[in-house]
């Protein structure tokens, strides 16, 4: 089997992710970073925006599909991060991606925006056989009810 001919450095994907503000709703240019990078790994990518539920906010997704029959793996995400709260008390930048004696502060750097990066790094390396989609939300930490569970009734109507 063909394997992409792409390679995405999972360390420098986390910096770009973690740099990127998205606490809840707020995007702050997370999904765009995710979109350049598998769209150059050749994925179909859409941006859905969901809202509505009383008072709710808006929820920006991103739903990205490669292939288009056999086996399918979804891998399964969100980017959005919880408030850094008091600055003061933070030894690094809480989104500024510092590495130090090989370990990478930020908001999001175990939460979940390295799973992210380091799913996205093995996708590029997949065999390019079968099917793979990737569903991100930027509405797990607060309510969760504009992201996953819509993302999935959307995902599951187009077949």
């Amino acid at each position: 089997m063909a394997t992409s001919t792409s390679a995405v450095d999972p360390v420098a994907l986390l910096a770009d992710l973690i740099r990127c503000a998205s606490v809840t709703p707020a995007e702050a240019g997370v999904l765009g970073v995710l979109e350049r990078a598998l769209t150059a790994l050749g994925f179909t990518v859409t941006r859905l925006r969901f809202e509505g539920d009383g008072g709710s906010y808006p929820v920006d997704n991103l739903f990205a599909t490669r292939g288009t029959s056999g086996p399918h793996l979804l891998f399964n995400g969100h980017t959005d991060v919880v408030p850094p709260g008091d600055r003061a008390l933070w030894t690094h930048e809480p989104f500024g991606a510092d590495v130090v004696d090989g370990v990478m502060y930020g908001r999001g750097a175990v939460d979940m925006k390295s799973g992210i990066a380091a799913f996205v790094a093995a996708v590029a390396q997949a065999p390019a056989a079968g099917r793979i989609s990737i569903a991100i939300t930027n509405d797990e930490e607060h309510e969760s009810i504009n992201g996953t569970a819509k993302l999935m009734e959307w995902a599951a109507a187009q077949g």
